[in-house]
């Protein structure tokens, strides 16, 4: 072989080896690429079927439920009385003040059995935050971590005015911190509002059961108002159990 053809010969070898490199460079970052669009996919899947979760309207009904999975019962009472309020009602806090003591202290000597059913009827009222719904929620955690009255009443002791933001979730875990309610599950059923489609459908069901305005009580089955359809006094309210009592 003369010298022109080996000269030839190798630079045709460095040629086919710079051509082998090349592709397999070529793999390589085909590769790597595939493999950060395959990494990205499946982060944005995890994200949406989170977020599918939480916003797809799956209702989470609590185990502590009672009454068609809309209240939530103190005391095992002969006379039931039913209260629906709205966490944002300035009307349903009035109630709390100046009935909510005598109502619970019955409910606890088992004079009663008191259901509590938190609607979410006002959510217009706090700016687009969903007070209402938010709060109705956080009180259905609550009541699963074995707490609900006591956030209940931490609640309405910390009020919002009405057109106000209400309170932000960080706010109520605050507040339930404050009774006691600090696991890591009622955590995050208020960071990711597990129970905010449950108060939605207990809302249609008090919708449904011919109910319009917060606070309603109902004593044994019978709505129970003052004089022009007013909020019931104490005084009528304990009047009334005890003519159900017997």
């Amino acid at each position: 072989m003369s010298k022109g053809q080996r000269d030839r010969a190798t630079k045709a070898r460095e040629i086919v080896a710079k051509q082998k490199a090349a592709e397999r460079r070529r793999k390589v970052t085909l590769w790597t690429s595939v493999g950060v669009v395959l990494v990205l996919f499946l982060a944005g899947l995890v994200g949406y079927t989170v977020m599918s979760q939480q916003d797809d309207g799956t209702v989470v009904t609590p185990a502590a439920a009672v009454d068609d999975g809309t209240a939530f019962a103190v005391g095992t009472g002969p006379v039931v009385v039913d209260v629906y309020e709205d966490f944002m009602c300035p009307a349903c806090e009035s109630f709390e003040q100046s009935s909510g003591t005598t109502l619970q202290n019955l409910a606890e000597a088992n004079k009663i059995t008191l259901r509590i059913h938190p609607v979410a009827i006002l959510d217009r009222f706090s700016n687009g935050t969903e007070y209402s719904t938010r709060s109705a929620g956080a009180a259905a955690a609550a009541a699963e971590a074995g707490k609900f009255l006591e956030f209940h009443n931490v609640l309405y002791d910390n009020q919002p005015a009405e057109n106000s933001d209400g309170l932000d979730n960080a706010k109520m875990i605050e507040l339930a911190a404050s009774v006691g309610l600090t696991s890591e599950t009622f955590v995050n059923a208020v960071n990711e509002g597990t129970y905010k489609a449950w108060a939605t459908e207990a809302t249609e069901k008090f919708s449904d059961r011919n109910l319009t305005g917060t606070p309603t009580i109902v004593v044994d089955g019978t709505r129970l108002t003052g004089p022009n359809d007013t909020v019931p006094t104490t005084e009528l309210l304990t009047q009334t159990i005890e003519k159900a009592a017997g």
